[in-house]
C-alpha cells in the first residue's frame, strides 16, 4: 500500500501489545514510556565551568525537575551542591573567559559588554562602563595594557596610568574623492541647492564634520583603513601592541532557501530563511597585517605557499575538465582560522586551510621580513579533519617551539616544532587518537584525553614534554570529560557508562587520588526500577579485513532464527559503540524494548565514524552508501555466523545520515534489510549544505559522479522490502523537500509498502514528546508487523 500522511496534530496510531512477560512485568518497557519528557529518567549536571576565583565549580542542574537546568555550585571544601542566587548568576564569571598576563599573575575579561581587570593580590578594576559593548580582551604592549574591541576597533588601556587609547580606525565609509570639482555649471547648482534646502545643508554640514574628525584621526597618527564594503574578521593584537592582523572577508551571492512554516500563532504560513545549497557561490577573505609603527598595513601573499595551485586528484576521473586545469593552475582560496603570536611577538603562527579542504598547512610569519616558512603541511586528497585539527589546536611552548596536532600517521597525535630548525618530535603515538588538549600552565607538560585504553573508553592523561611520558589521572570506566581547576589541583570529571547516565566527580590532580562522586541523581527511581542492559561492545571483520566495532544488544531468550535489527546513528563526525552514556539515549531505551520483544539489535561505528582515525574517518569519500554500507551488509552476516538470526527478517532505522542509510539499504540491498525507517534522511545530497558536503562530494557540477552514487533518490527503484520515511516539516538541516521529492518519485515508480509520516513543528530534532511517541509507535509496528511473519 501506497501512503502520504500529512499530519497536523499527533494521531494516536495503533497501540501494538507487547509480549504478556515483558507487559506484566513492574518496570517493562512502552515506547510512550521511553518518550516522555526526559526528565522522567533523572538529571545529569552540564556546563561544567570553574568560576574565575579559582575555587568554586558551577553547573547546570534539575533536581527538582523544573522546566529549565538551574545553575549550582560547589567548592572544593564544600562538595555539597548549593543552588545560586538569581545576584550570584548575575554575577557570575567564569575561568574559561579570562585571559591571563605572560606571568599568570592578573586577568581580564568580559561581562555584559564591559571589561574587568584583576591586578596582582586580586583587586578588580571595572575598565569601561559604556553603552557600547566591549569585548575580547587580552594583555598587550608586553603586559603595560589591555586591549580590547569596541564595534569594528581596538583600544586600549594602560594599568598604570589609567589612559584609554584607539588603536585602530577600521571604517565602512568610502574613502573620500579629494580635489575633484565639477564644471561651472555644476559646482552653481551644488551652491545653490546648499542654500535652498535645509535638509541638504545639514546633511552636508554632518559629512564635513566627520571627515575633519577623520582628518584629525590622521593628524594624530589613525589613519583610517577603509573596507571598501567587506566584512571585518578577527582583528588581533601582538603581544607587544605593535602588529595588528585582521581579516576582510567578502560574502557569497548563493541562492538561500526557505523552509515553509506552515502550524503558527497567526495562523498564516510564514518563511523560516534558509541556508544556502552545496556547490552555491562562497565567499573568500584577505589575510593583512597592520604594522602600527612604520604605519603600513601589508596583504599575505598566498602564492609562496607550497601546494597552493594543487588539482584535486577526483578531477583526473573528468579528463576534460583536468587538462584545462593544468593548463591554468589557479590559486586555492584560503582561509586562516588562527593567529598565534609568539611571546616576543617575533613570529604569528598562521593556521591555514583550503578552501576545498584538502590541504592544511601552519605557517610561520616572520614581521621583520614578511616570508612565509612552512611548519607543517597536512595534505588529503579526502578532507582535511580529525580530533584538535579541526578544530584546531595550536600553539607556542617558547619562543622558538609550536606544537599542533596531525593526522599524518593515521591517527591524530600531538607534535612539537622547532621553528628555527624546522625539526618535529611526536610526542604521542599509536593507533589511537589524542582526541583533546591543554598546555599546562607552566608548560612543561601536556593533559590530554585519548581513546588509548579502548576506542570506545576516553580517559584522562598528563604528558610530560621532556621526556615523552604519560600518566593516567582518571580511573572511571566509560568517558570522562574533565575540566581543570585553574590552579590546575584538582580535576572536575564528568563521567558515564553504558547504562548509566553523566555524573560529576572531584579529584585531585595526582595519580591514583580517588574521585569524589557530587551528584546522585542521573538515575531516578523509576529508570532503576528497569534492568537497562549493557550491550556488549564487540568487533567483527569487514570483507575488505578492517574491524568494525559495534554494540549487541541480545534477546532475554535466545535462540536461532530470531529476527535483527541494525540502528544507524548520524553523522557530522560521530561515535556510537563505545562505553558511555550515548547522545541517542531514546534509541538506546527504544533498543532495549526492542530486545525485550525477541529482536537481536546492533549499531556499529561504519565507515566515517568517529574515534578510529584518518582512513576510517574518509571511508566514505566520493561514495557514501558504500563502505558505510557495505558494514551494514557484513554487520547482518556476522549476526547470522554468531547468533544465529534469520537472515530473512533483518530492520533497519535511523536518523539524519541513518535515515539517508536506510535508504540506501533498502534501494540498494534490497535482498538483504527486510524492513526500515529512515527518519529525517538525506535523499539528495545536492540538497544539503556546502561545508559538510562538499568536503565529502566535492561540488555537484565539478563531481557529478560522487553525487550520483551517493544519492538513494537515483536508486528508489530498487525498493522491495517495507519503508516509513519520518521528517520534520519545519526541519531547517535536512530540509522537508528532500522527503516530498523522494515520495514524488516512489509514486512514479509505482512502489508500494511504504509511506511517509510528516511532522509540521518539528525540526531535525524532535522536541516534542508526543512526536517522538508517534514516530517510534510506528517504527515499533512496522517491525512488528514485517520482521515477525
Amino acid at each position: 500500500m501506497k501512503r502520504l500522511l500529512i499530519k497536523a496534530i499527533a494521531v494516536p496510531a495503533l497501540v501494538v501489545a507487547f509480549t504478556a512477560t515483558a507487559q506484566n512485568v513492574p518496570g517493562s518497557l512502552t515506547v510512550e514510556k521511553i518518550m516522555r519528557d526526559p526528565k522522567w529518567m533523572g538529571t545529569s549536571p552540564g556546563d561544567i565551568a570553574w568560576a574565575n576565583d579559582g575555587y568554586t565549580l558551577i553547573f547546570n542542574w534539575n533536581p527538582d525537575r523544573n522546566p529549565a537546568d538551574s545553575l549550582y555550585r560547589v567548592t572544593i571544601a564544600d562538595k555539597t551542591p548549593h543552588k545560586l542566587a538569581l545576584d550570584e548568576q548575575l554575577q557570575a564569571v567564569y575561568e574559561y573567559q579570562l585571559r591571563y598576563n605572560n606571568k599568570r599573575t592578573a586577568a581580564v575579561w568580559a561581562k555584559d559588554g564591559d571589561i574587568y581587570y584583576r591586578a596582582p593580590g586580586g583587586r578588580v578594576t571595572r575598565v569601561t562602563q559604556t553603552m557600547e559593548g566591549e569585548y575580547n580582551p587580552v594583555f598587550s604592549f608586553n603586559d603595560t595594557r589591555i586591549v580590547y574591541s569596541r564595534g569594528q576597533n581596538l583600544y586600549s588601556w594602560e594599568m598604570a596610568t589609567g589612559a584609554s587609547q584607539q588603536l585602530t580606525n577600521f571604517t565602512n565609509d568610502a574613502p573620500a574623492d579629494k580635489g575633484k570639482k565639477g564644471n561651472a555649471e555644476e559646482e552653481w547648482l551644488k551652491k545653490e541647492q546648499l542654500a535652498t534646502m535645509d535638509i541638504l545643508r545639514e546633511r552636508n554640514n554632518k559629512r564635513t564634520a566627520s571627515e575633519h574628525y577623520r582628518k584629525d584621526a590622521e593628524v594624530s597618527g589613525l589613519k583610517p583603513v577603509y573596507l571598501g564594503g567587506n566584512q571585518l574578521m578577527g582583528a588581533a593584537i601582538s603581544p607587544d601592541g605593535r602588529f595588528v592582523t585582521y581579516q576582510l572577508y567578502t560574502a557569497g551571492n548563493g541562492k538561500r532557501t526557505i523552509v515553509p512554516d506552515y502550524v503558527t500563532e497567526s495562523g498564516y504560513t510564514t518563511d523560516i530563511p534558509g541556508r544556502t545549497k552545496v556547490g552555491s557561490p562562497q565567499g573568500y577573505s584577505r589575510f593583512f597585517v597592520y604594522d602600527r609603527i612604520k604605519d603600513t598595513a601589508y596583504q599575505i601573499n598566498t602564492e609562496q605557499i607550497p601546494g597552493i595551485r594543487d588539482i584535486p586528484a577526483y578531477v583526473k576521473e573528468y579528463p576534460q575538465q583536468w587538462q584545462k586545469m593544468q593548463k591554468d593552475t589557479a590559486l586555492r582560496n584560503v582561509n586562516i582560522w588562527g593567529v598565534e603570536w609568539s611571546q616576543n611577538s617575533r613570529y604569528a603562527l598562521l593556521d591555514v586551510y583550503a578552501d576545498d579542504n584538502k590541504d592544511r598547512w601552519l605557517l610561520l610569519m616572520d614581521t621583520a621580513t614578511r616570508s612565509l616558512k612552512l611548519v607543517d603541511r597536512q595534505h588529503d586528497d579526502a578532507w582535511i579533519g580529525g580530533p584538535g585539527i579541526s578544530p584546531r589546536a595550536t600553539g607556542w611552548i617558547d619562543d622558538q617551539t609550536v606544537w599542533f596536532q596531525s593526522e599524518v600517521t593515521g591517527y591524530s597525535h600531538l607534535y612539537t616544532c622547532s621553528v628555527m630548525q624546522g625539526t618535529k618530535r611526536a610526542l604521542t603515538k599509536g593507533n589511537y587518537e589524542v582526541q583533546e588538549t591543554k598546555l599546562s600552565n607552566d608548560k612543561r607538560s601536556f593533559y590530554i584525553t585519548t581513546n588509548e585504553v579502548h576506542p570506545g573508553e576516553k580517559q584522562f592523561y598528563k604528558l610530560v614534554i621532556k621526556t615523552g611520558t604519560a600518566q593516567k589521572l582518571t580511573t572511571l570506566e566509560g568517558a570522562n570529560e574533565v575540566t581543570m581547576a585553574p590552579d590546575e589541583k584538582y580535576l572536575a570529571i564528568r563521567n558515564s557508562y553504558v547504562n548509566r547516565p553523566w555524573e560529576l566527580f572531584l579529584q585531585e590532580n595526582r595519580a591514583g587520588a580517588k574521585p569524589v562522586q557530587i551528584t546522585h541523581l542521573a538515575q531516578s527511581k523509576e529508570y532503576m526500577q528497569y534492568h537497562w542492559r549493557i550491550p556488549e561492545v564487540t568487533s567483527f571483520t569487514a570483507r575488505d579485513g578492517a574491524p568494525v566495532y559495534a554494540r549487541v544488544y541480545k534477546p532475554e531468550n535466545p535462540k536461532p532464527g530470531m529476527p535483527a535489527v541494525l540502528f544507524v546513528h548520524g553523522a557530522g563526525y560521530l561515535q556510537n559503540a563505545h562505553k558511555w552514556w550515548s547522545s541517542y539515549f531514546r534509541e538506546y531505551m527504544f533498543n532495549n524494548l526492542l530486545a525485550d520483544n525477541g529482536y537481536y539489535v546492533m549499531d556499529i561505528d561504519y565507515r566515517g565514524s568517529a574515534g578510529y582515525g584518518r582512513n576510517w574517518r574518509t571511508g566514505i569519500y566520493r561514495h557514501m552508501g558504500g563502505k558505510d554500507l557495505t558494514d551494514h551488509v557484513d554487520a547482518v552476516k556476522y549476526l547470522a555466523d554468531t547468533y544465529k538470526i534469520d537472515p530473512s527478517k533483518v530492520g533497519i532505522y535511523g536518523g539524519s545520515y541513518g535515515g539517508f542509510m536506510t535508504l540506501m539499504a533498502l534501494f540498494t540491498t534490497p535482498d538483504v534489510f527486510t524492513s526500515g525507517a529512515a527518519l529525517r534522511p538525506v535523499t539528495d545530497w545536492a540538497n544539503y549544505n556546502h561545508g559538510y558536503t562538499s568536503n565529502i562530494l566535492n561540488e555537484p557540477f565539478t563531481d557529478s559522479i560522487a553525487y550520483h552514487r551517493s544519492s538513494p533518490l537515483y536508486f528508489a527503484g530498487g525498493l522491495k522490502g517495507n519503508l516509513l520515511i519520518c521528517h520534520g516539516m519545519v526541519d531547517v538541516n535536512v530540509h522537508y523537500q528532500d522527503a516530498v521529492k523522494l515520495a514524488q518519485r516512489l509514486m512514479e515508480l509505482k512502489k508500494e509498502h511504504w509511506e511517509l509520516a510528516s511532522y509540521p513543528m518539528e525540526d531535525h530534532g524532535f522536541v516534542e514528546p508526543a512526536s517522538w511517541t508517534d514516530e517510534y509507535r510506528r517504527i515499533f509496528k512496522l517491525f512488528e508487523q514485517t520482521l515477525k511473519k
